[in-house]
């Protein structure tokens, strides 16, 4: 799936990084992180987004898997079939991650129960 080599440790530094930045940029907002930080991903799941979007893109789906979110949330008669070809294709992406990073499945597993398939 993944073209580099994969070092679960440095994209778990990334993600928590990415992370703090996020939660120092909603402070200095003005927000209580008590209000919202339950609401963030954590390292592992900003870690499989990132390995998801790599998928799509080494599959050359990034602008169809986009297009079809965009669809999904529309008003359009076919939203309900993009909904589920979105949520099969990101069934199987996830699913594949699992696989292929024992570490994460745990992680993999909750957002698949997210899916609604």
């Amino acid at each position: 799936m993944t073209t580099m080599p994969f070092d679960l440790d440095r994209l778990r530094r990334y993600a928590r990084d990415e992370l703090d930045v996020i939660i120092e940029h909603r402070c200095r907002a003005g927000e209580d992180p008590y209000d919202f930080i339950h609401d963030l991903p954590t390292v592992d799941e900003l870690v499989v987004h990132e390995l998801r979007a790599d998928a799509l893109d080494a599959r050359g789906l990034t602008t169809q898997y986009t297009m079809a979110r965009y669809a999904a949330r529309s008003n359009r008669p076919d939203a309900d079939t993009h909904r589920h070809n979105v949520a099969r294709l990101e069934y199987d992406l996830l699913r594949e991650i699992a696989l292929e990073h024992p570490d994460l499945t745990r992680t993999v597993w909750t957002m698949i129960g997210e899916i609604g398939l």
